[in-house]
This record gives C-alpha cells, structure tokens and sequence, in this order.
C-alpha cells in the first residue's frame, strides 16, 4: 500500500466534492515558523530524493518478506503469512503515534531525525540476520531472533517518518507567494511517484539479488539505501524551515466531551447561534466550521450558563464551554468512523497482495515469455498498473462520465471513488479465486500455469488502490479540521494496520475450522493440497459485504462546512 505513505496529499486525481467553505475575512490563519533559511527549491529535491531513498529500503525488506521467513527462517506458510500481516500492519500503525509526537512535542525535524536513527538499526539487524545461524549460536542469537528484532525496529523508525516527511516537506513552501503555491503542489505529485519508486526498484533488483546471488546482499543494498537518505537529510539541515509543534488536539477532544457531561441536564437551545463561538478575534488559530443538527449532545458543551459568564472567556472556554467549531471538530471525527471501519476491510483484502498472492504465484511456473520472474515482483507490475490506473480514469473515466453528464460535470466524488475502490477489491479476490481453481485444476493433471495468470488480480488490486486509498486521503484530509490534519491522515494510514491485522486474525480462523487431523486445512504448506481459492472466495463476499455497508453509510453523509 505504497499509495498510502502519503501523509498531507495534493490529488493526483482532481480534487472534486470537497468541504464546503464560506468566505469569512475577520479570521486570518498566522504560520508559527521558526526563522530560518529559505528553503528554495533545493530543499524539497533533497525531500523528494530523502523519499527516494526510503522507499526503495522499505520495499527492499518487506516486497519478498514472506518468502525469506519461508526459505530461509524455515517457517510455514501459514505462519510466514500471518508474521508478514502483522509486521506489515504494524509499520502503519506506527504513523499514529508519529503523528501525535510530531504535533505535540518534536516538530517534523525531530521526528524524522530520531525516527531515522531507530530505522538504520533495524535495517541493520535485518541485513545481520541473514549471516546469523537459523539455530541458536553461541551467544544465544538466532537468524530469526535477530530478523523480529529488527522488523519491528524498521516498523517503528518508518512510522515516524511516514508520519512527518510529507509535511515536513510542505513547510519549505510559502503559502503566501503564488510560485510557491504551484511548486508545493507540483511537490506533492512527485513526491507520490517518488513512494512508487521503491517497489519498482526492489521488485526488479533486490527480490532478483536476494533470490539468485545472497540475501544479505539485497538487504545490504537496502540498508545503504537508508544510509544514504539518513545522510543527506542531516547534511541540508541548514537549508529546511521548520514549523514549531501546535500541541495535541486530543485535548479539545476531551474538552468536548467533559463539557457536554457537565450540562447534561441542560437543554439544546433551538438555535445554533445562541452556543458559544469566538467570533471577533483576530488571532483564532483557524477558520470557523458551520453547525450542525446531528449528534446533538455534544452541542451541550457549547452552550453559555450564567456560570460561565462570570468567569473570564479563557478560563471559561476550556472544560466547562468549547466553542461550536471544537464540537463539530469531534462530530467530523464520529462521522468519519463508519467510513473509516469499512476502509479496515479493504485493507484486509489488499495485504493478500505481500501474502497469499506471493504464495500462489510461488506455486506456479515463475516465467512470462520465458522470462525468469519471481513471485514478489508482481508487486513492480501493481505499482505500474496504479500509474495506469491514474491515467485511465483522468484521461478516459472522467471524459467517458462528462459526456453523458448534462452539467457537464459528471466526475465521481471522493466518497464515489471510495465506493468503486470497495467493489474492485472484491472483484480483485473474485478473479484471484478464479486463478487458483485453474492452478489447482493444472496441478491435479501434473501441469503448471505461468505466473502471467496472476497479472490480472494485480491489476483490479491496483485499481482498487487508486479509488479507494488515494480517495481516502483526499477525503480525510479534506474534512479533518486544520487542528487535526496530520492526525486524520494517520488515521487514513492506520486502516492498512488494523486490515493486516485483521489478515492475520483471519488466517488463524481459517486454520481453526478448516485444518484437521485428515486435512491440512485452506492454506497449507502445499498448495495443491489446499484450497486457496475457497479462502479467496470467503474474501470477495467480505469485500462485496463490506461495499454494501458503506453505501449505506455514505449515502446521507454530511460534508462539513468551513467559515473561512
């Protein structure tokens, strides 16, 4: 899900069915920078190759992940699988708490320095590893003591730079000068195919090295990619601006929250404009967010008793009164959580992409047009399939929907784009089913398929992954209040976590009901004595389940609407 290690993103895919914003010129939005050199361009070339660098490192572990636990750690398919889920989920679920560090102590500059330091380190023990005996040497270390070790080293260090890079990166520009306007956004496009360069790279290159020549080496290769990006960053420090940390908005969270059950007793008054809201200062840190009718016991925190007049505003406006825009702060909050369960789902679906696809495609005769092609590098034809992907639809979807649009404007919103990524994912598990019964079928007559079967699931999985996930953050960053923007983008990121999870959780239930004294269950060490296709089934109706349910969530969703 290279996609989404985006943090703060500028739209590939035109921007469309955004908030709401009226214009309101009494709020001006200052900038806390610490003063330093300009960034210029040269700053943002250092970024975009820093991400370069990062991409290709992470990718260089994690695209044949389950093939080393297999070949080399000796594990089992099923287990290879479910450590690689998990691990994987992990380093997404990390950005979370790199966000929160990042906003409310660090700043982006620490983050990512402190973050790459935990990364090398991991990096380091992973390459190690592959020279370290798989049984227990003398200084009581094992091949895959030392690989956990630092996989979950890696997960941690990528968590914070995945949670900081990307704006880290927009900081260097200045909002208020028109060229720097149109260079950020340009910023954040190449940024986006500079995260699809490592798995291009590691899926041609290092999975070749590591299957055919030596695994340290690719992991060598990996971890001096690393090195060189921890290197360069520390060398143009004198060169970035940095933006001073606003605190933590979990605060006014809870503020809300404890208000509304102080006033319990107190009723909603009818109109909206009798609830508390700062209005005539100057300074306010953001814009305004319009009311509204829904989840109406938390209005109760807004509203002005005798009470809190005697007190001064400051002292007041805290746990005892929040303002109208800190309860819709926390009403966006509760409206994207269905939306955001659903997109739990999906990632379950699209892990399967570093596992049981792998799996499968090991099973058959790794050669296109008698070209030698490993299992893991499939992942290289997804991430050229998402670029074509963009293509289609801004070229040729968007086109095909405005012609027979009467408006003229009949391009998809974000919550639409969601919707069709859902159904892709269950048509990707649909077709991937369909392959394995072929497989199978090929096997029972002592015959082997070409991997080439598999490039259609990568290619729906892929399409999945440019409307559901690139959506997605389009969409929570659009409706995350300014105080929360780094932290509902980690929120996006942390679906793929709880999804590989949930993977993970999915293959043990598998194993329960289906692996017995008699049978070796879906997922067995030998595919052909499995019945992969059955769990790939199990996975479409889940997905075709879970796009129902989302339509209905979405269906009377309400945009927020901005004071600006």
């Amino acid at each position: 899900m290279d996609a989404m290690e985006r943090g703060e993103h500028a739209p590939l895919l035109p921007e469309s069915h955004g908030p709401k914003v009226q214009d309101d010129d009494s709020l001006k939005v200052p900038l806390l920078l610490v003063p330093k050199k300009r960034g210029g361009s040269k700053a943002p070339a250092v970024i975009l190759l820093f991400e370069c660098l990062e991409s290709t490192a992470f990718n260089g572990i994690s695209t044949n992940l389950v093939v080393y636990l297999e070949t080399v750690l000796h594990s089992t398919n099923l287990a290879s699988a479910s450590n690689v889920a998990t691990w994987f989920g992990t380093s997404y679920l990390t950005p979370v708490f790199g966000a929160i560090i990042a906003d409310s102590f660090w700043g982006n500059y620490n983050t990512i320095l402190v973050s790459l330091a935990v990364y090398l380190l991991g990096m380091m023990l992973v390459t190690f590893s592959a020279f370290v005996p798989t049984t227990t040497g003398t200084w009581g270390l094992s091949s895959q003591s030392v690989a956990f070790v630092g996989l979950y080293l890696v997960a941690i260090g990528c968590g914070g730079v995945r949670s900081s890079l990307l704006p880290f990166g927009a900081e260097q520009f200045d909002d208020d000068s028109a060229a720097d306007r149109e260079g950020k956004a340009s910023f954040f496009s190449w940024f986006y195919l500079c995260v699809s360069f490592g798995p291009i790279i590691s899926g041609v290159f290092l999975v070749w090295i590591q299957q055919n020549i030596s695994w340290g080496l690719g992991f060598g290769i990996a971890t001096a990619c690393i090195a060189l990006a921890f290197a360069a960053f520390v060398l143009a420090t004198p060169m970035y601006k940095r933006r001073m940390p606003a605190g933590t908005p979990l605060k006014s969270l809870c503020q809300v929250v404890t208000a509304a059950c102080k006033k319990i007793s107190i009723k909603v008054p009818a109109e909206a404009g009798h609830l508390y809201e700062v209005s005539d200062k100057i300074d306010s840190p953001q814009p305004r967010i319009a009311h509204t009718s829904d989840f109406k016991f938390l209005d109760k925190a807004a509203i002005v008793t005798e009470s809190d007049m005697e007190e001064r505003p400051e002292a007041a406006t805290s746990w005892k009164l929040c303002t109208v825009t800190q309860v819709e702060e926390l009403k966006i909050l509760l409206r994207l959580l269905p939306v955001w369960i659903t997109s739990v789902i999906v990632s379950s679906a699209y892990s399967q992409m570093n596992t049981t696809f792998v799996q499968q495609g090991s099973a058959m005769e790794m050669t296109i047009l008698s070209v030698p092609v490993p299992a893991a590098s499939l992942v290289s034809f997804e991430v050229t399939c998402v670029l074509t992907w963009v293509l289609l639809y801004n070229k040729v979807i968007v086109p095909a929907l405005r012609s027979f649009s009467s408006s003229g404007d009949g391009e998809p919103s974000q919550l639409q784009r969601m919707g069709a990524g859902r159904l892709l994912m269950a048509l990707t598990m649909a077709v991937a089913a369909l392959v394995e019964m072929k497989r199978l079928d090929s096997a029972a007559r002592g015959e082997e398929i070409s991997i080439a079967w598999q490039l259609p699931q990568y290619f729906f999985l892929a399409g999945g992954e440019v409307f559901c996930y690139i959506a997605q953050l389009e969409f929570f960053f659009g409706e995350a209040p300014d105080t929360m923007k780094s932290m509902c983008t980690s929120l996006a990121l942390l679906t793929i976590a709880l999804g590989s999870y949930m993977s993970s959780f999915i293959y043990a239930i598998v194993e329960a009901f289906t692996a017995t004294g008699d049978s070796p269950g879906w997922i067995s060490d030998d595919l052909n004595k499995g019945h992969l296709d059955y769990f790939f089934w199990a996975m479409a109706a889940m997905c075709t389940l879970n796009f129902v349910v989302y339509s209905g969530i979405v269906k009377n969703y309400r945009l927020k609407t901005v004071i600006s």
